[in-house]
């Protein structure tokens, strides 16, 4: 079989033309793409802004002398469309972009460098950014949280546990309006610990969430990190009932607590390992691993 051919240099090249021609505010891409990133920084202009994703420990020194804005990333194999859904899922929520941007982001299959230059503006790609309209993710939730529970999903979609797909709900602050609509039907494998030893941000907490993600119910956790409850059963008042077709009660449920509380939930979808991510009784993106190849790599043919 030939070897992909490299796109990388030649897109590149034009990349900073093209954010110039569409009044681009932001260029994404990824620091371990490209190989002369301080030239590569020269060739974008103000008033476009660089913003390079890292992935890995090795990219940050790469970046420093740049002086380009940087946003780290969880480091799995994704779609094309779901690189740029994370990535910018995340800048969205810390503000590097906000409604009516136009932007620019260079994407490709993970660890095949850059194929892919697609350029949006935040708010008209509807599949994209149903979120416009919503307060900032930070705004009682800290950002560290949001991204340890994200990352958490993409680990449980690519490894699961056991060699076994899993299903699980994330509900993330509001706590105190959430436990209004909480039953637990199993012992609370978290009550009675201090908060510091049950907090999503430890690293010790890592494997313990993973292993209780088994569990039928939700994760409820606080703004903080601090985790409340699992093997929780989720009782809003009134269920969605206008959900996109084939999801079942977990994503209604995701979809009803959010719509009830000020919260915001993360769901993995047992069947399909994808991720979604809800608030104000609506999803706002999900996120596909890539398909694997008969080779057992893991692929991005498949974007949808």
């Amino acid at each position: 079989m030939a070897e992909p051919k490299d796109f990388t240099k030649p897109i590149i090249e034009v990349a900073g033309s093209i954010a110039a021609k569409v009044s681009a505010r932001v260029l994404f891409t990824y620091a371990d793409a490209v190989d002369n990133l301080g030239q590569f920084a020269k060739s974008i202009k103000a008033p476009t802004e660089l913003v390079l994703i890292t992935r890995q420990p090795e990219d940050a020194n790469r970046v420093a002398d740049t002086k380009a804005k940087t946003l780290e990333v969880p480091n799995f194999s994704l779609t094309r469309m779901g690189q740029i859904k994370v990535a910018t899922l995340m800048a969205f929520s810390q503000g590097v972009l906000t409604a009516g941007d136009v932007f620019v982001f260079l994407t490709g299959v993970t660890g095949q460098g850059i194929d892919t230059l697609v350029v949006m503006e935040v708010g008209q790609e509807y599949e994209l950014f149903q979120s416009v309209d919503q307060p900032k993710l930070t705004e009682h939730i800290k950002r560290v949280v949001f991204q340890r529970v994200l990352t958490l999903l993409l680990e449980l979609a690519h490894e699961g546990r056991e060699g076994k797909s899993i299903g699980t709900l994330f509900v993330l602050g509001d706590h105190r309006e959430v436990q209004k609509y909480c039953q637990q039907n199993i012992i609370n494998p978290f009550k009675g610990y201090p908060e510091k030893q049950r907090n999503i941000l430890d690293e010790s907490m890592r494997e313990t969430v993973k292993e209780f993600s088994y569990i039928d119910g939700a994760f409820v956790v606080k703004g903080n990190g601090t985790i409340v409850s699992a093997g929780t059963t989720l009782m809003p008042a009134v269920m969605s009932e206008s959900l996109p077709a084939g999801l079942g009660t977990r994503h209604a449920t995701a979809a009803a607590i959010t719509a009830a509380t000020k919260s915001v939930a993360l769901t993995l979808s047992e069947s399909s390992q994808t991720i979604r991510i809800w608030r104000r009784g609506r999803m706002i993106t999900e996120i596909e691993k890539a398909p694997r190849s008969p080779d057992n790599r893991a692929t991005s043919n498949e974007d949808s």
